[in-house]
């Protein structure tokens, strides 16, 4: 029978996070079973369960937009993508659109991850709790793509108005998820780069999303909360000021838009880096070997004597990928995981 890898407690993910000697690297988002996994695989994803979860995660959405009361949204026949815009296709509506966001002190909120906060809790181990889409997704969702980056030039104070009634939205979900449910990190989301550079240049990012960014920081490190912050695409240019924002943990370096060992020696003594395996190639193309091959040089890149590296799939693991892969690469995070930090125990 495989042998089964117990978790980490708490204690030593914030070691690996704040750089204080873990003594394995923690995975975290590795069971991340994407588009149509479950589909190709089914209940034979559960042979992995061996396999740990350092940091489990759990999502509420800070702004359901499907179950808002929008009148203006278009007839379902008529839905357009999420890129173009359509729950606040006009700034008119703008004031009309905050009085029907829901309050995130209602009664009830919460109540069905309280019993799952409790489990994860009493286990020992560290967990995450969050949301997807920040500054950057939610107000694309909002506007759509096109619309909001021609926003920042066009209409700056409503891009402003709009991230600071963000902001206070989600500040107050943090501080009752801390109070409520109190985990130790707090994730989310902004793909703010793609293929070859950031969705934006960096003074527009200091512009109109590092005040706000800030702002969570300061809430999460308020509550005690690590601030963990997923990002697609090449984010390289925009670091110095997440660092700066005071974000902890950044995922995922994806691999062939961002440089990974200029990136670790820049900023690997600043920032914690949850680095993502790729997804898009090796995983799904390459051998168990070249698996295994990129799971140690990952690790040999990010993770310092002291820490401050964490492993995870780089998005999710889509159909496709060869089912001896993903073993290969399981194995190898907690084997390796485990073997790299021997010679960095006192």
């Amino acid at each position: 029978m495989p042998e089964l890898v117990q978790p980490l407690p708490r204690q030593e993910v914030v070691n690996a996070i704040e750089r204080r000697n873990p003594r394995r690297i923690p995975m975290v988002m590795t069971h991340w079973w994407g588009e149509g996994l479950w589909d190709e695989y089914g209940d034979r994803l559960h042979e992995f369960d061996r396999f740990p979860n350092d940091a489990p995660l759990l999502l509420l959405p800070a702004l359901d937009l499907a179950a808002m009361d929008i009148p203006w949204r278009p007839p379902a026949d008529e839905v357009r993508a999420h890129d173009s815009g359509g729950l606040l296709p006009d700034w008119g509506l703008f004031d009309d659109f905050l009085t029907r966001v829901p309050d995130p002190d209602r009664p009830g909120a919460m109540d069905a991850m309280t019993l799952q906060a409790d489990a994860v809790r009493e286990s020992g181990r560290y967990f995450l709790w969050g949301f997807w889409n920040l500054f950057f997704e939610m107000p694309w969702n909002l506007r759509g793509m096109e619309n909001i980056l021609t926003d920042y030039y066009e209409h700056p104070a409503e891009v402003h108005r709009l991230h600071d009634a963000l902001c206070s939205l989600y500040e107050r979900w943090i501080r009752r998820a801390a109070r409520e449910l109190r985990p130790d990190g707090f994730w989310t989301s902004d793909d703010l780069g793609h293929q070859t550079q950031p969705m934006m240049r960096p003074k527009l990012f200091r512009e109109f999303l590092k005040p706000y960014y800030r702002r969570i920081a300061e809430t999460c490190h308020d509550c005690g909360l690590h601030f963990w912050l997923h990002s697609c695409g090449n984010n390289t240019p925009l670091l110095p000021d997440l660092i700066d924002a005071g974000l902890d943990v950044f995922h995922p370096v994806q691999k062939h838009t961002m440089r990974e060992r200029e990136v670790a020696e820049a900023f690997g003594d600043r920032l914690t880096f949850l680095a993502g395996f790729d997804v898009q190639h090796t995983l799904p193309e390459g051998t168990p070997d070249e698996v295994r091959a990129e799971v140690r040089a990952l690790m040999d890149t990010f993770d310092r004597p002291d820490g401050g590296m964490l492993i995870a799939a780089g998005n999710g693991i889509v159909s496709g990928t060869p089912f001896e892969n993903i073993e290969a690469f399981l194995d190898e995070a907690s084997r390796y995981g485990e073997e790299r930090r021997r010679p960095f125990q006192p």
